[in-house]
């Protein structure tokens, strides 16, 4: 399953940096600690959030609601042990309109994230799969890698890395 990105918008991290270098408290850069495992393009648009420990329970009920072009970050507390996110996840994420998902935490199922043509960025593989436990927030500020995430945020992702602002920046 792929998504159009026909209409999505022509950006540049590196020019959106270069145009707010003047005024800092109008974008956050995130720490390049997030490597690419799904579709390798740019994406973009406004944050839904997700904070979970190793159980991605709430994180499957955002990939299966609208997305509406928005941008899923998953604050996992960096944990490697166990994936938030694999193929099943990502394709409901594509076939229900996000823009792409972030994941401050583990994945799996590399050949299916990719497959599934959305774009997802991690810390990690890891086989092992989730805990179901129901636990877990949505729609609240967490915190990705040292940067501050608050629903309604807007997200710049690229192969230069990823920006955040409080407002749309296109």
């Amino acid at each position: 399953m792929t998504t159009d990105t026909a209409a999505a918008p022509r950006f540049s991290t590196c020019d959106l940096c270069d145009a707010h270098e003047h005024d800092p408290a109008a974008l956050r850069v995130l720490a390049p600690a997030l490597r690419e495992f799904g579709a390798a393009r740019p994406f973009c648009g406004p944050v839904a959030t997700v904070r979970c420990f190793e159980d991605n329970s709430r994180v499957k009920e955002a990939v299966e609601s609208p997305g509406e072009g928005r941008v899923l970050v998953v604050d996992g507390g960096g944990s490697v042990r166990r994936a938030l996110v694999g193929g099943n996840l990502a394709v409901a994420a594509a076939r229900n309109g996000w823009a792409g998902v972030i994941v401050d935490g583990a994945v799996r199922d590399v050949d299916e994230l990719r497959a599934a043509g959305i774009p997802v960025r991690a810390l990690a593989l890891v086989p092992q799969r989730s805990v179901k436990r129901g636990e877990g927030q949505r729609d609240l500020p967490v915190v990705v890698q040292g940067t501050p995430v608050a629903p309604g945020d807007w997200l710049y992702a690229d192969e230069d890395g990823i920006v955040l602002s409080a407002r749309p920046l296109l």
